[in-house]
């Protein structure tokens, strides 16, 4: 039998990945950094070696000069493109933290400095349905609050559904269920051009669809708050 042979990554573009996340990661470490400087450097590598990997993709994958180049300058956007950690976020994460807390809601940090909610569905929307419940309505509304102190912040809304019905049903409504909870910021002040929402069906469950408790876990809606990391010019 006959193995295909695997494709190797280019030794420059090994170099540029490993590079620039080591150099992320130890300034991440540096003793006389506070946490808000060690997430942001972290985050900074996420970018950086995602960067660093599109660099060489886009040069077409050539074992040449334009590779190496191509890798630097996707690892130096990545770096400079990516969310940052600052006070506010930090802030952010407090307020829904107090607003959400005995509801169910997650208030997490991810990897990439994003400020993630996920909304279980007994207190976001019923069944088959894209309605938000009364219970959803303060967490939106503390959510939206903040949102007018942080003109430079993306926010992003994805439904889901459970696996029950097909996906001619349950792809549009997750994503009628993240038009509805945009709808709602928008109605207290959030500019549309702010939020995208997409809807993901029952493509990307957490939890087994076998059993009704995880059904329900899979029934949310996940809303992620980020702050871009700009470039001043002198």
């Amino acid at each position: 039998m006959k193995h295909a042979a695997r494709k190797s990554v280019p030794h420059t573009t090994r170099l540029t990945i490993g590079a620039v996340t080591a150099l992320a990661l130890m300034l991440s470490s540096c003793a006389n950094m506070n946490e808000t400087q060690k997430h942001t450097a972290t985050g900074a590598a996420v970018g950086a070696a995602a960067g660093a990997v599109l660099g060489n993709v886009t040069a077409g994958g050539h074992k040449s000069r334009s590779t190496a180049t191509g890798a630097a300058v996707g690892g130096l956007a990545g770096a400079l493109g990516g969310y940052i950690w600052s006070r506010n976020m930090q802030e952010k994460k407090a307020a829904m933290e107090k607003a959400t807390a005995g509801t169910g809601v997650s208030v997490t940090q991810t990897p990439d400095n994003q400020l993630k909610l996920n909304i279980p569905s007994d207190i976001s929307f019923d069944t088959g349905r894209a309605d938000i419940k009364p219970n959803l309505r303060p967490i939106l509304d503390q959510f939206a609050a903040g949102l007018k102190d942080q003109p430079n912040t993306e926010i992003r809304i994805i439904g889901h559904t459970d696996n029950v019905g097909s996906d001619s049903v349950n792809d549009p409504l997750s994503l009628q269920r993240a038009s509805s909870a945009r709808n709602y910021l928008v109605d207290r002040g959030v500019s549309s051009s702010r939020v995208m929402i997409d809807g993901r069906g029952e493509h990307e469950p957490i939890a087994d669809n076998s059993t009704e408790a995880g059904r329900a876990k899979n029934r949310r809606v996940e809303i992620y708050l980020a702050e871009r990391q700009t470039v001043s010019s002198r």
